[in-house]
């Protein structure tokens, strides 16, 4: 077991100490420290993070799932027939794997920075402590940002749904919105092991789900249903591979940054997880699964299940139509719809339970730094944030303008808004693992202490950091030509409003400059697993129980 170096201490920990002299050693097993905890009521024997008063209950196969098929929801199962006909399949598959490749860049900074430094709110702390109260603030608020659009889009889907089954319109679409918001906000507050449980299993369900799909699409494309001849990749020569050129790839870009956002989020579970040594690190490295099996497989199967230009995806019923649930139809199952409905329902559970979830702690912690108001950073003796559960699920109902402008509409509106900011955040995540990493050079620092090293750095934080920069100005150039006002404000307005955001913070906090890397206190944060004997019996298991637990 690699230890780490004491700041400001020349002593050499060695590597094969024992685990009893090394929780003597540590830091964050004082006794007396621990003692006062516990006097003050932020540390019981359920294990409480001592600074925020966060649970750690999160398991390894919880992270490991939410990893995986934790955020897949509307967006992808639905929002993505939006983007097939403004893109058609080829802009799909270029712009998944491009954004995939920077996801994966983004992964392994996190992964990095948050196996090492668990404690607050993941990403969004690090760029406080290792930058400023400033880009700390920017990148939070901008977080959840992104998390209440997901949230508003997650409740439209919902809504749509069960205005689909009803034909008769006994309930208005508010209603459906406001009985799921009341379902959700009584769930959440049972605390996070009921958030960690729920989310494995739903994911999990997720998984097969998708699996199940594929098996379909292929028998579908390769003629094996009857009366159906086979007909391949026929869709992608007519109506066409790219169905607006450029400019469709370019307008697909927003709708997928928005897809691939929750591939973070495992960060802002480490606070709250029981090993972060061990899951984080497993966790990113299922990244790479999760960007292939989801996200790559979709856009391949979507653009050759279903044409660009049919007639149900271009809809003006106020419900969203899912690409799955129109092959089915296509295929000669017209009833197919709602068992693919039923599908999408769960789906959407699951994410709406993860978007409450990460915001709600993004606000915790933002409060809990003096960055938001103080009261939003209360939990109860559970670990619980009551109120910021409460607003974030507030903020969701952002999904009411589906009552005036129709889910589609809706839809397009708030994906053009949490676009740049998703952006804007993988950006800072990317610039503040440069930062952590010129730290531990200055300070003298071994690399080879980090529990998860990235791959190719620095070659790959620049190239997030600098890709991220690009993208955010570029994505909303289709507005400019032809020039639509309306358009052109919801594209860019979060551009300049970041800025407003780091002065105003600047300004109340009185500093302007970041913090000297010489100086910071690079032991801060660091803590040891809770479960060290599960997590050494993982290590030593054999090699193929290994890669069965990972499947």
């Amino acid at each position: 077991m690699v230890l780490f170096k004491r700041h400001n201490n020349t002593e050499q920990v060695s590597s094969n100490i024992s685990l009893q002299e090394f929780e003597t050693k540590t830091p964050y097993n004082d006794d007396e420290a621990i003692l006062n905890d516990q006097e003050s009521g932020s540390v019981d024997d359920e294990k409480f993070d001592s600074q925020t008063g966060s649970k750690r209950a999160l398991k390894n196969r919880h992270l490991s799932l939410i990893a995986l098929a934790g955020i897949i929801g509307p967006g992808i199962l639905v929002g993505a027939g939006i983007a097939l006909i403004k893109g058609g399949p080829l802009a799909l598959l270029i712009a998944v794997l491009i954004i995939g490749v920077i996801a994966y860049s983004i992964m392994t900074s996190i992964g990095e920075m948050v196996s090492v430094y668990p404690s607050g709110n993941g990403f969004t702390t690090l760029a406080r402590r290792f930058h400023s109260d400033s880009l700390g603030a920017v990148s939070g608020y901008y977080y959840v940002i992104v998390w209440f659009c997901v949230l508003s889009n997650e409740y439209n889907t919902l809504s749509s749904i069960m205005t689909y089954w009803d034909d008769e319109g006994k309930v208005p679409i508010y209603g459906y919105i406001l009985l799921f918001w009341f379902g959700f906000e009584i769930f959440q507050l049972l605390g996070v092991e009921a958030f960690g449980e729920s989310e494995y299993w739903l994911a999990l369900f997720k998984i097969l789900g998708l699996v199940a799909y594929y098996i379909f699409s292929i028998i579908y494309i390769s003629g094996g249903i009857k009366n159906r001849p086979a007909f391949g990749f026929h869709y992608w020569n007519d109506p066409g591979a790219l169905t607006n050129g450029f400019r469709g790839i370019a307008t697909v870009f927003v709708y997928f940054s928005t897809f691939f956002s929750g591939t973070e989020a495992v960060a802002i579970t480490a606070n709250e997880a029981k090993n972060p040594k061990v899951a984080i690190p497993r966790a990113v490295r299922q990244t790479t699964y999760r960007i292939l099996f989801v996200y790559v497989a979709i856009a391949i199967f979507y653009g050759v299940t279903v044409s660009s230009d049919d007639s149900l995806l271009k809809s003006d019923e106020r419900a969203l139509k899912s690409p799955i649930g129109i092959a089915i139809v296509r295929a000669g199952w017209e009833n197919g719809t709602h068992l693919v409905n039923a599908f999408i329902l769960v789906t959407c559970l699951s994410a709406v339970n993860s978007s409450i979830y990460i915001g709600s702690r993004t606000i915790t912690n933002l409060a809990t730094e003096g960055l938001a108001p103080k009261f939003l950073g209360w939990k109860d003796k559970r670990g619980v944030p009551i109120f910021s559960i409460t607003l974030m699920n507030a903020l969701g109902l952002l999904s009411l303008m589906n009552v005036s402008t129709g889910a589609a509409n809706a839809y397009n509106y708030i994906v053009n808004i949490s676009g740049v900011a998703v952006f804007i955040v993988w950006g800072i995540i990317s610039y503040t693992h440069i930062r952590v990493r010129q730290a531990w050079k200055i300070q003298g620092y071994d690399i080879s202490e980090l529990p998860y090293r990235s791959n190719l750095y620095p070659w790959i934080a620049y190239f997030g950091l600098g890709a991220n920069v690009f993208l955010a100005l570029v994505q909303g150039w289709t507005s400019l030509s032809p020039f639509v006002a309306a358009d052109f404000v919801d594209s860019y307005i979060l551009l300049p409003f970041s800025f407003v955001v780091y002065g105003v913070v600047a300004l109340i906090k009185k500093n302007w400059k970041p913090v000297d890397l010489g100086e910071i206190d690079l032991d801060e944060g660091r803590r040891r697993d809770i479960d060290i004997e599960d997590e050494e019996e993982e290590l030593n298991e054999p090699w193929f129980k290994k890669i069965y637990k990972n499947l």
